[in-house]
């Protein structure tokens, strides 16, 4: 089951696009909210989506509105500590190189934003709870 993974925010919005817990993110990306449904509707037309599992959170409501707007069922996700366990495997992906390797990962911030990793996150939860 494909399952569309979306971190909502105020300004922007990270999405993913997972087919199994642990299995390599088909695609991952973050769009402003104004191109939200544009993107998104790309996506779905390339690549059949089951569910949209969205993190309830800020701007969820809007989000929630633009997926069933494309006929796509919503699913709400309780979103908590996600950022903290995106900016984890974010680093995971993209170790530290030269002297931030010595720094301590909790001490670090990622060289941009990590929304697409939280929206990955919030697929995974899907995928484990269903």
């Amino acid at each position: 089951m494909t399952v569309l993974g979306l971190d909502p925010g105020t300004r922007k919005c990270g999405y993913a696009l997972v087919t199994g817990v642990g299995a390599p993110p088909l695609t991952l990306g973050i769009a402003p909210l104004e191109a939200l449904r544009e993107r998104l509707h790309e996506l779905t037309a390339a690549t059949p989506v089951a569910v949209a599992a969205i993190g309830r959170g800020t701007n969820s409501a809007a989000v929630v509105e633009i997926v069933r707007a494309l006929g796509l069922r919503a699913e709400l996700v309780d979103e908590h500590e996600t950022t903290l366990q995106a900016r984890a495997r974010y680093f995971a992906d993209h170790p530290p190189r030269g002297w931030r390797r010595l720094v301590p990962r909790g001490m670090l911030m990622p060289a941009r934003p990590i929304d697409d990793y939280a929206a990955l996150l919030i697929a995974e939860r899907y995928l484990k709870a269903s």
